[in-house]
């Protein structure tokens, strides 16, 4: 069924969302769609605009159509949340809640002291905010790091998961086959092709819990055949010496989450009942020095246009910031237009080099354990990192 002859009371008609929105800047592309930074005319405040043009959506209603009504369903306090939605003749806009508070990679590397129960707590959100959207009959199906942003700069901001371009909705009882999500976290099941459910988001939490004390992911091979192979053998170590500092509670939380068999795989529920979530074994020891250098040597950063640029909201609201507390309240207002774009040129030139828009792989892995690439993380500042929300590559 065509878009905007379905009904849906949900959506409003626009002749131009310029009417409702002032757009400030382009966040990033994504492979039919983009999204801009944009104030509310009415109420002065920041969002996120989702711009789809219906040309691209030909042969692909459908898809939009499930993130709209996945989207719409969602409210919890860790989901970004869609605000509103428009369309026009030729554009569908999905409003979405802001979120400024940059990535989690970016925020693990800035921090002085990281440790265990920091992780702990990012995981107790993840886990909650998945459990409410299993408890919805969704499943997220593409869980990873990058599409985990913080809500604000605060230091103790909250987490938020966005990306919900493959989830699906389940039916009572129903299982799921089609092949999706990231290579890396995808769930064994999946690769196998053998029908899934909610337990795979549930295998990617663990190895989200598995990088986020290490640094480095749990499966790693420049062979897609071999990396695949590792997944499907559920073949992962606590290697020495970057684990020998975290507890055996983690250990045994991150085994329970990956464990091969989605039967016997914990819930967001029992997850969320272990001693290293709700109870004090995880320690408080700083682990930052080596997670830190270790997302720098195995999380590459990238260049290429991306779906959602999330450092580059940081990097506004900081200059509002700056603004405002230099020149006063009177200079900077919400209403004040944006001040060119904010990327700095080299990096604009540079992306006009590298990318047309093409689709890549925009967070592989570089085997940081066996000493590869060591010095470029050091050369290249990870705030300027970018782990986007992108469409997921096919597996």
């Amino acid at each position: 069924m065509p878009l905007g002859e379905d009904g849906n009371g949900w959506k409003k008609k626009t002749s131009d969302i310029k009417e409702h929105y002032d757009f400030k800047e382009v966040l990033g592309t994504g492979a039919f769609s983009e999204v801009v930074l944009a104030e509310e005319k009415r109420t002065q405040r920041l969002v996120a605009i989702k711009c789809i043009p219906k040309k691209a959506l030909e042969g692909k209603e459908n898809n939009i159509e499930n993130e709209i009504a996945v989207l719409h369903r969602i409210k919890h306090p860790n989901i970004v949340s869609l605000e509103d939605i428009f369309e026009s003749t030729s554009h569908l806009y999905l409003v979405m809640q802001l979120v400024s508070g940059g990535e989690l990679f970016d925020r693990i590397v800035e921090k002085g002291f990281y440790t265990e129960r920091d992780a702990s707590q990012l995981i107790q959100q993840i886990l909650d905010a998945v459990k409410y959207l299993h408890e919805m009959g969704i499943v997220h199906r593409d869980l990873k790091p990058e599409n985990l942003l913080y809500y604000s700069m605060d230091e103790d901001s909250k987490i938020m998961i966005s990306d919900f371009g493959l989830s699906k909705i389940e039916g009572v009882g129903s299982v799921m086959s089609t092949a999706c999500g990231t290579p890396g976290y995808v769930a064994p099941e999946v690769l196998a092709q053998k029908p899934y459910s909610k337990a795979v988001d549930c295998w990617s939490i663990g190895v989200i819990s598995y990088i986020l004390l290490c640094g480095y992911p749990p499966f790693y091979d420049e062979n897609d055949a071999k990396l695949f192979e590792q997944i499907l053998k559920a073949e992962y170590e606590f290697d020495s010496p970057y684990w020998d500092d975290i507890s055996d509670s983690a250990k045994d939380f991150i085994c329970h989450l990956m464990e091969k068999d989605p039967v016997k795989r914990y819930t967001c529920e029992q997850a969320l009942q272990h001693p290293w979530i709700c109870g004090d074994t995880a320690l408080d020891k700083n682990i930052h020095e080596s997670v830190s250098a270790q997302i720098k040597k195995n999380f590459a950063k990238s260049k290429w246009k991306q779906a959602f640029n999330a450092t580059a909201v940081v990097r506004h609201m900081r200059k509002l910031q700056l603004g405002t507390s230099l020149e006063g309240p009177s200079q900077i207002t919400p209403t004040s237009p944006c001040h060119g774009h904010l990327l700095p040129e080299e990096e604009e030139e540079e992306e006009d080099d590298l990318g047309n828009g093409e689709e890549e792989s925009l967070s592989h892995y570089e085997d940081g354990r066996r000493g590869s690439n060591e010095g470029s993380a050091d050369r290249d500042s990870l705030r300027s990192c970018t782990y986007c929300c992108r469409p997921a590559s096919r597996v």
